[in-house]
């Protein structure tokens, strides 16, 4: 499954660095391993900024965590590059 994703400048520049290599999310869109992730980069205002680098990339989901400190119905799930 494919989930397309708004996300932070902040957060994008640190995933898209390598820094940032999970996310915590609402879990209402099942997320699965092995699904793909593409972000969508917002601005504190939530306006889209197309022209952002991680806006074309593909991630893909690598595990999955819920429960476990987690706040119901939230998950947290590691990610890396579809492409290296």
């Amino acid at each position: 499954m494919r989930h397309e994703i708004k996300i932070g400048l902040d957060f994008a520049n640190a995933v898209l660095s390598g820094e940032k290599t999970f996310e915590i999310r609402r879990n209402d869109r099942g997320y699965q391993r092995g699904d793909a992730v593409v972000f969508h980069v917002v601005d504190r205002d939530w306006n889209d900024l197309p022209e952002h680098p991680l806006n074309a990339e593909t991630y893909v989901i690598t595990y999955v965590l819920s429960g476990w400190g987690l706040r119901d119905g939230f998950c947290a799930f590691g990610i890396r590059p579809e492409s290296p």
